[in-house]
């Protein structure tokens, strides 16, 4: 072979080569590349589903005065939940206790502005009422002082409970303030296994 040819065969094969390569590397153009997996986001307008142990009132009946229930010689019931939930025609709260003994409560609808049980000051609430929940005797911390649930403020935003607070935890003495749209019926369930104090508030 002469060197002019061979020449040119070495050139055809590099040529050859260099394509094999540019066809099997990968592409970095932005539309082939892999997108990062995002979050499914959830269903807007997604309605809770009844508490386990719970019986269906064909009819909301509920009041807007006081509704009061004491117990004496129990134990502080210790709160480790708290959780809001839109239902078809009512916002529902539900406070979960260890155990199974559900304590007293005094629940209404407040005519002046709510204070704290400790420097007293005034608690403010979005709505148009304040509905108050006091629970006892009950607390939201350990024998050691550590809080016993995650949230002591929420903002549900819903039709009628838009926020909740807690705005005392002393001496076996529970207070929830909650911000309603409008000062609706409401009704209070007691629930077992565990222990649940159920607040609905009609739309």
């Amino acid at each position: 072979m002469s060197q002019r040819k061979f020449i040119v065969a070495l050139v055809c094969c590099s040529l050859a080569f260099s394509c094999a390569r540019q066809q099997s590397a990968p592409s970095q153009h932005p539309a082939s590349a892999v997108a990062s997996p995002t979050p499914v986001p959830q269903a807007e307008g997604g309605l809770a589903t009844s508490e386990p142990g719970e019986i269906v009132e064909a009819e909301f009946k509920g009041s807007t005065g006081i509704s009061e229930r004491k117990k004496g010689n129990i134990k502080p019931a210790i709160l480790k939940e708290v959780r809001a939930g839109r239902h078809q025609n009512f916002d529902r709260v539900v406070f979960e206790f260890e155990g199974d003994s559900v304590p007293g409560y005094r629940v209404e609808y407040l005519q002046k502005p709510a204070r704290d049980c400790g420097p007293g000051e005034v608690v403010p609430i979005t709505g148009d009422r304040s509905l108050l929940i006091a629970i006892l005797p009950a607390q939201a911390h350990s024998e050691s002082g550590v809080s016993t649930i995650s949230n002591r403020h929420q903002t549900p935003g819903y039709p009628v409970i838009k926020e909740m607070k807690l705005i005392c935890d002393f001496e076996a003495h529970l207070e929830w303030l909650m911000g309603v749209g409008w000062p609706s019926r409401y009704r209070v369930l007691e629930l077992s296994s565990p222990a649940r104090l159920v607040v609905d508030v009609t739309h």
